[in-house]
């Protein structure tokens, strides 16, 4: 039986009618108002915006190819630390590939278009830092799975990158490894750790982050999806890819990883965790940025520590949601015995002249101990008594209670950047092993292979961080103009009309739409476009993108005021058998748990 509940405004009365299925379904006539409301902001800011009439024809078929170009290139680039000419060439023949192909698919079944799924991975990607080719690698790979109509060869030939193209195909292999595993029941912990082992021997390492970036694109949507295939994934995730990330080295992105699988395999179980976790916190300002705050003002104002250093550090973290619940786990442990809940991490860079550095670390601790109560039998010294791989640290756990509550103890590492240094190869080894490479020896040669294949591409592409000191205005300035060198393709200082129609040839659009371009953004009617003309048409570009993401964030806001609306309205959508789930899962998470982790 189905149940169609209606709630009217102002009244809020209720009425029911019913039809088969065993769904319950709930309308608000007074949510019309809500959306309404944001739609009209939507609306007046677009006006605002596009009063003016070049951006009106901007919003044209051809001019809209041409800003999403200009538009997804600076942003790429500009999360990117460096990039040589060679790779913003590649990237910029991508981009002029890639879009007009993606426009013209449908819908993907999440809701969103093929070119902002695209976008998504490769602004992921850019932000790990990945090379132009991984980059390029992955809007690709929606282009062919998209149903382009292209094929891996023809991508080779057009953009002239045989590396990518053998990305592509190496993290299309890696697609679909978990199906090696014929019956999920099999995808025991040996298993797993088997699979991981087969992918970071015999697959690129590259290929293997881009394949957890879509990994991770897919598992922020799977709200589209019924609840068995979202838990069939999530199993997938948590046994193999998050494992995986955390080998390569991209902890944070094991960590969501992780933390989103947990929350679709035992939803009820992650809210009370991340209700818990959220019960510690103080204002609208994260307890972790009030510490980390705190105690990097009173390490800075201290003249004998300053005098020791040359700069000080401290990053800050909460244990995620999964990692939490697995240690409730595994050591029976109550809510409020979980010590390590909130991490800071104390860098200290210290000066040249200094001989014995650590007396800067044990410094740092007498400061942090004026700060807050040490717990001493929690406190570890490594750098009097190294670990046997070398490690170095100052470990310590304080009480952070205050005002008679009481909250987890907050564990500090205090560390030279050297020790940091020295501990992220160590975390490495450690990574690798999580992954199931027990072998010290094969974890030593897979990581030289993973540095190896970077510095191959690094010198394929040419892409070295700058040695030398650059102003920064002029490195703004040649960021702003790497778009205009790239469409000025004669070299003679302006981008002519047969230059920009060839761009939006390529993109798709008619010839007559860049005549109209060229009139609009060519200010002094000399049939050309020079640097500064083009560097304000691109001004005009971020706007229109700030105007995008501002339609998503009022989006937002009508998404969480309609879940609010639920919550106050008690209207879940569920089903009956849905229901006796989620009653009975609490009740078999314990067990199940030990066979996920």
């Amino acid at each position: 039986m189905e149940l169609h509940l209606s709630l009217n405004s102002p009244s809020r009365g209720i009425q029911l009618s019913s039809k088969p299925n065993s769904t319950v379904l709930v309308k608000f006539s007074s949510i019309n108002s809500i959306s309404l409301s944001l739609e009209n902001k939507i609306r007046r800011r677009r006006r605002k915006i596009s009063s003016s009439s070049s951006v009106v024809a901007l919003e044209q078929p051809g001019g809209k190819m041409v800003v999403e170009l200009v538009g997804a290139f600076n942003e790429l680039t500009g999360r990117m630390s460096h990039s040589s000419l060679v790779s913003s060439r590649l990237l910029f023949k991508v981009l002029k590939l890639s879009i007009p192909i993606l426009h013209s698919l449908p819908l993907l079944p999440d809701g969103r278009s093929p070119l902002s799924k695209a976008l998504s991975v490769a602004l992921i990607l850019a932000d790990l830092q990945m090379d132009a080719e991984v980059i390029s690698a992955g809007i690709l790979r929606e282009v062919i799975e998209g149903g382009g109509g292209i094929s891996i060869y023809q991508l080779r030939d057009r953009i002239g990158s045989t590396g990518t193209a053998h990305l592509i195909h190496e993290s299309m292999r890696l697609k679909n490894i978990s199906s090696k595993v014929v019956d999920d029941d099999a995808l025991d912990d040996e298993t797993a750790s088997a699979l991981r082992k087969y992918c970071l021997t015999y697959y690129d390492v590259r290929a293997i982050i881009l394949e957890l970036v879509l990994k991770l694109d897919t598992i922020r949507h799977l709200h589209y999806l019924p609840r068995y295939k979202q838990q069939m994934i999530s199993l997938h995730v948590i046994k193999i890819y998050a494992p995986l990330a955390h080998a390569v080295g991209i902890n944070h992105l094991s960590l969501e990883l992780e933390d989103l699988s947990f929350q679709y395999l035992f939803p009820h179980s992650y809210i009370y965790v991340d209700t818990w976790l959220r019960s510690h916190e103080t204002g609208s300002k994260p307890l972790i940025e009030i510490f980390k705050d705190q105690l990097l003002r009173c390490l800075r104002s201290d003249h004998y520590l300053t005098e020791m250093v040359q700069d000080i550090s401290v990053e800050g973290r909460y244990k995620s949601r999964y990692s939490t619940m697995k240690k409730l786990l595994r050591d029976g442990r109550k809510p409020e015995e979980v010590n390590d809940v909130l991490g800071l991490r104390v860098i200290l860079s210290p000066r040249p002249d200094i001989e014995h550095v650590e007396k800067a670390c044990y410094r740092a601790r007498e400061i942090i101990q004026s700060i807050w109560k040490e717990m001493p039998a929690r406190s570890k010294d490594y750098i009097m008594h190294p670990k046997a791989n070398g490690y170095k640290s100052l470990h310590m756990a304080v009480d952070i209670s205050d005002n008679g509550g009481t909250r987890p103890l907050m564990e500090i590492q205090i560390r030279t950047a050297e020790m940091d240094m020295l501990a992220a190869g160590g975390t490495a080894s450690h990574a690798l092993f999580k992954a199931g490479l027990t072998d010290p020896q094969e974890a030593k040669r897979l990581k030289v292979i993973m540095m190896a294949a970077a510095e191959l591409a690094a010198v394929r592409l040419k892409d070295f961080p700058s040695r030398t000191n650059h102003n920064k205005g002029h490195a703004e300035i040649d960021e702003r103009n790497r778009v205009f060198l790239l469409l000025d393709k004669n070299g003679d200082g302006k981008i002519s009309i047969e230059e920009l129609m060839e761009v939006m040839e390529e993109l798709g659009a008619q010839g007559e739409d860049a005549r109209e371009m060229m009139q609009l953004l060519d200010s002094n009617t000399d049939g050309s476009l020079s640097s500064d003309e083009f560097d304000l048409f691109q001004k005009q570009v971020d706007i229109m993108r700030n105007l995008e993401l501002r339609d998503v964030q009022y989006k937002t806001m009508l998404n969480e005021k309609l879940q609010m609306e639920d919550c106050d309205g008690m209207t879940q959508v569920h089903s009956e058998e849905q229901l006796i789930v989620n009653d009975q899962e609490d009740q078999y998470f314990g067990s199940v748990v030990e066979r996920v982790i």
